[in-house]
């Protein structure tokens, strides 16, 4: 359950794991605060730049809501319990139609059993390498929306069926999976269409629409989708934790665009959950330090990462 131990001495553990409350709050209203930026570099300056550029911001600070609530999920974001609990529930993941406890409990089974035959991710893992043609075919699914729209209609589906716990493992065998998906979304409805009409009562009618529906179905499902892909795609299937699982290098554009709050970790994350993410680069340097490198599995960017999972040049 916590490989880390393997390697890293309960002293070096210990200052990695200790959590902050100021920086858990600074970093939930960095997220907000760079989404509200967003929209008002468009509101000063209309045109089709600036338009383009905030849906992909706001995709990306939306998959940041996720990586927040995961954060909360590990209790990691903040020292107590109830305001991981609240925070990850409804600063995070309700206003992007998640819910904290679902998550949680699809996530942590994860974490026990990664890249083996009860990791409910595996199917999202095990079809890779592919080919060059078949990540197209998704990519261009995801940023038209045809993704968006198909999870949107699948977690409607489920919350009226009133799915029981075992909805994250057979949804993990369909391409629903990558969906952070919340089971009661008359809890998360209300949220989700709230920040809607606050942009719209803030700007024009339509700025809810365009600024959180329109990333949500596309941008945000395209940059989950190749993190996903990165952190487990055409890994190992052992319980080698520096093999079953990819970190990958993210300068300031793979950063702002793809992997916010250090996310592309995701090696070091496996090595001991519960450590904060604004932490986990120190965690790296460590394991560096340590003369681990030639054993792990690190991408030199995401490139590489899609590379080696199927993104080839013809």
């Amino acid at each position: 359950m916590t490989p880390g131990k393997a390697y890293l001495t309960s002293d070096e553990i210990r200052p990695l794991a200790e959590r902050s409350d100021l920086m858990g709050i600074w970093l939930v209203v960095h997220c907000w605060g760079v989404i509200a930026g967003a929209v008002a570099v468009f509101g000063v300056w209309p045109n089709p730049l600036t338009f383009l550029l905030a849906v992909a911001v706001i995709g990306s600070r939306q998959l940041g809501l996720a990586i927040l609530m995961h954060e909360a999920a590990h209790s990691a974001l903040f020292r107590s319990r109830r305001l991981n609990d609240f925070a990850g529930e409804w600063l995070c993941g309700r206003p992007i139609l998640a819910e904290l406890a679902a998550y949680r409990h699809y996530h942590l089974t994860h974490h026990r059993h990664t890249q083996t035959d009860r990791d409910p991710d595996l199917k999202l893992s095990e079809k890779f390498p592919t080919t060059r043609a078949s990540l197209l075919r998704k990519f261009v699914r995801d940023i038209t929306g045809q993704t968006g729209v198909k999870q949107l209609w699948c977690q409607i589906f489920m919350s009226v069926r009133l799915a029981g716990d075992d909805d994250a493992t057979r949804a993990a065998k369909t391409d629903f999976a990558q969906a952070f998906k919340a089971r009661d979304l008359w809890k998360s409805f209300p949220v989700f269409i709230g920040i809607m009409l606050v942009m719209g009562i803030v700007g024009d009618w339509w700025w809810g629409l365009a600024f959180w529906l329109l990333p949500f179905l596309t941008w945000f499902q395209l940059v989950l989708r190749i993190r996903n892909i990165a952190e487990h795609g055409a890994t190992e299937k052992s319980q080698n934790p520096l093999q079953n699982v990819r970190t990958t290098r993210a300068g300031f554009p793979a950063r702002a665009f793809l992997a916010p709050y250090w996310v592309n970790y995701h090696l070091e994350h496996h090595m001991i959950m519960h450590v904060p993410c604004w932490k986990l680069g120190r965690m790296h340097e460590l394991l560096l330090q340590k003369g681990l490198g030639p054993e792990m599995r690190v991408a030199s960017g995401y490139g590489e990462a899609l590379t080696e999972a199927g993104w080839k040049t013809p």
